[in-house]
């Protein structure tokens, strides 16, 4: 095995070892890069000469006894809406054209790299991380498929073995759309628990940030970083957490006893319009949540009819508001899909954005009674796999005809409204080999449920290699 295909972790574990070294860890991650990524696109920029660097101090701190922790040496990729101080920041658009950040890292840069975690370089995004398919970017299973958004070249980078860990965004399913479809872990965070000051808007009141990985225990490490009070986020929690792992984390023998734990599968909504091979596998996990001694319960989620209009009336003003200068001056930058929606939110009422915001506080209402019955749902994270990249839309079995886009954020955007934590784990594949993700969705700051959940569940699956790169 190549120190490239070695999950955080089990890397992490090496590097305090000193069965392997940052340099030898960066290096061999850097060759990944040079032979798969002329074939992915998953990067907007490789910084190859400040990695090595940035190796070569870690391992003179590791020679001399100083470890920061699991991070120490760790080659991740950041998702180009992410400020790096001198860095580009292009959000994959001609917008932002020659655009770099100013002289200070957005926060979870800055404390990435106080953890000792190496840079190799920024992922592209769906333009302005409007979108769920980040065209630039190529599956990591199937070049001819998506790779979903808009955190996809994160997603690839990490399938592919291109970094070890990297960052997306998440405002309607944007870490966990990619993360299911390319068959690694995607964790969106409360709302308000990882800080987003000096990363790119989309949606102020819908975003996220969180990590990307190979395996549940990897995601756990990352979060155990960036979680934290930052007074420049206005979204901030008084209360979060120290450290949000779970007592085995990030011990790969850790405890697969669910017994008690109270597993929610929804009776509508999450099962309603999926592929049958997608159920299938999901219902097979969830299954498998039960002989680890987890209590299913059956769930109705709450307000469905209203999640699309909550999510697009919340999304869709605030994004405008954000891009309002740009597409009054240079709107032709912009590309069409992303522009046509920027002018529908010019047309948008103060009314309509107001009904929005009392829709989501009764999601949120509705929502905490139900999850008192539960401590965590499981559910598809997408409704289908990896589409043809030429694909626009999905027909269903009973005709219906749902846009790729809308199809891709149905099951995800819940989360975003009521705030949320949400885990994507890989469950499985279809038969055209693409793979399949199981979401687990919990309590607010419920973090160490759900990696508690994702970890039994992953420690009893088949292990998992990296994507073929096909």
């Amino acid at each position: 095995m190549q120190p490239s295909e070695l999950s955080l972790v089990a890397a992490a574990d090496a590097i305090r070892q000193r069965r392997l070294s940052p340099v030898e860890l960066v290096d061999s991650v850097l060759d990944r890069v040079e032979r798969v990524e002329p074939r992915l696109g998953a990067y907007v920029s490789v910084a190859a000469g400040q990695a090595r660097r940035s190796a070569l101090e870690a391992e003179r701190e590791a020679a001399a006894g100083r470890f920061r922790g699991p991070l120490h040496g760790i080659p991740m990729a950041l998702k180009d809406l992410i400020d790096v101080a001198g860095a580009p920041t292009t959000a994959s658009s001609r917008v932002r054209a020659g655009h770099r950040a100013a002289d200070h890292d957005s926060t979870v840069a800055a404390r990435l790299a106080a953890a000792g975690a190496v840079l190799v370089g920024k992922t592209h995004t769906h333009e302005f991380a409007y979108g769920l398919t980040t065209p630039q970017t190529r599956n990591a299973w199937n070049r001819k498929r998506v790779a979903g958004g808009s955190s996809g070249g994160s997603a690839v980078a990490v399938a592919a073995g291109t970094a070890t860990f990297a960052l997306g965004t998440d405002t309607g399913g944007s870490i966990r759309v990619p993360a299911a479809l390319n068959g690694v872990v995607g964790l969106k965070p409360t709302y308000g628990l990882v800080p987003r000051h000096g990363v790119t808007s989309l949606s102020w009141s819908l975003d996220h940030v969180g990590p990307i990985t190979r395996t549940v225990a990897d995601a756990a490490a990352v979060l155990a970083v960036l979680a934290g009070h930052d007074p420049r986020d206005p979204a901030f929690l008084t209360h979060t957490p120290g450290d949000p792992r779970p007592a085995a984390y990030p011990d790969a023998t850790g405890d697969t006893d669910l017994t008690g734990l109270r597993v929610g599968v929804p009776r509508n909504h999450y099962f309603d319009h999926v592929d049958p091979q997608v159920e299938a596998a999901v219902r097979h996990a969830v299954g498998r949540l039960e002989t680890l001694g987890a209590r299913l319960v059956e769930v109705e989620i709450p307000m469905t009819r209203y999640l699309r209009a909550t999510q697009w009336g919340l999304m869709v003003p605030e994004a405008t508001a954000y891009h309002e200068r740009t597409l009054r001056t240079v709107p032709e930058l912009y590309g069409a899909d992303v522009r046509v929606l920027l002018e529908a939110g010019e047309l948008m009422t103060a009314g309509d954005y107001l009904r929005a915001q009392r829709a989501r506080t009764l999601m949120r209402r509705e929502w905490a009674r139900m999850l008192e019955r539960v401590d965590v749902i499981a559910a598809p994270t997408v409704p289908t796999t990896a589409v043809p990249a030429d694909r626009q839309t999905v027909t269903w079995s009973d005709g219906t005809v749902e846009s790729v886009s809308d199809a891709y954020v149905r099951l995800s955007a819940p989360a975003n409204i009521t705030g949320v934590p949400a885990l994507s784990v890989p469950v499985g594949h279809d038969r055209a080999g693409m793979p399949i993700g199981m979401q687990l969705l919990g309590h607010p700051l419920g973090e160490a449920v759900l990696l508690r959940v994702g970890h039994a569940y992953e420690r009893t699956a088949p292990a998992r290699e990296l994507a073929p790169v096909a």
